[in-house]
């Protein structure tokens, strides 16, 4: 993956893997020097609406010195998009654990965002319960649903899981997508033009905005599965860590309050911007990942 990749260049750089009945898209980095020295691999989960291309500014980073694999989900990107498919959180779960086992990953650390925080407690949650083969180092989220009594979805979103929905995909532009994205942004860091231009490229693809209202079916899903998710969260001995956009309306600062309420002992960090802090503040996001994941172990001042 190219350090700001384009349409061809993330299509041309993806391989495929058959899982049931559904081809999904991956990417792995695996320098000689990261393979000879067994380094740790990372997983990286991407969010709604859109896709594994989001990680190209960490990707670059982080493949310097960790192992590197990353997936657009069932019904993102480059990935198979069926329609009328009954998505759900736990299925993707179930496509990232066939995905590692198929690469003989068996040990890993998460990083996420948004959609992928909630696959990403799931998995946390299963490793916890020991009904999954994965053994998980760490976790870091970003911004994302976290806790569900305290996810505050746009119109857009509510307005596309109802009725409505359908017709709402239909119409929706690369402009629409855009006005969304500036909504979520921080205000000193607004969307990249380029980067919405590739987003919705990836968005269409497979006709992919026409599933667009089966999947906010999560939005539900994480409040069935809120109270098992945070009790294995607050019991769980791997080290979690939340990065946050504090001028995100949907999962901002109220978001890392109660992060900080219910995980106390957790590490923690504020940045000044949105809800995509690996877009709006990349070199940020990085170090302070590398700075969570270099230290596991050691102690840490908040």
């Amino acid at each position: 993956m190219e350090r700001f990749p384009n349409f061809e260049q993330y299509q041309a750089s993806a391989s495929y893997a058959q899982i049931g009945e559904h081809k999904i898209a991956y990417w792995t980095a695996q320098d000689a020097a990261a393979v000879e020295n067994d380094e740790p691999w990372v997983l990286l989960i991407h969010g709604f609406p859109s896709a594994a291309w989001d990680w190209h500014n960490q990707w670059h980073v982080l493949r310097q010195k960790y192992r590197l694999v990353c997936l657009d989900l069932l019904g993102f990107g480059l990935s198979d998009k069926p329609n009328k498919h009954d998505y759900s959180l736990l299925e993707q779960a179930d496509i990232l654990e066939v995905l590692l086992a198929q690469l003989h990953i068996k040990r890993c650390h998460i990083l996420a965002h948004d959609y992928g925080d909630s696959v990403a407690q799931e998995l946390l949650t299963r490793h916890a319960e020991k009904r999954s083969n994965l053994s998980i180092q760490s976790v870091c989220y970003l911004n994302g649903g976290l806790f569900a009594d305290c996810h505050r979805p746009l119109l857009t979103q509510k307005l596309l899981k109802s009725p409505l929905g359908p017709l709402m995909a239909r119409f929706m532009s690369q402009s629409s997508l855009h006005r969304s994205f500036a909504k979520i942004f921080g205000p000193s860091s607004p969307p990249d033009a380029a980067h919405i231009a590739i987003l919705y490229a990836l968005l269409e693809w497979k006709q992919g905005k026409r599933v667009l209202p089966h999947l906010l079916k999560y939005i539900d899903e994480r409040k069935a599965q809120a109270s098992r998710w945070i009790n294995a969260m607050q019991h769980t001995s791997v080290p979690q860590c939340f990065i946050n956009g504090v001028h995100d309306p949907i999962s901002g600062q109220h978001m890392l309050n109660q992060f900080e309420h219910l995980l106390p002992h957790a590490q923690t960090y504020a940045l000044q911007v949105g809800h995509y802090p690996q877009l709006e503040a990349p070199k940020e996001v990085t170090a302070l990942y590398l700075a969570f994941v270099n230290h596991l172990g050691e102690p840490t001042l908040k």
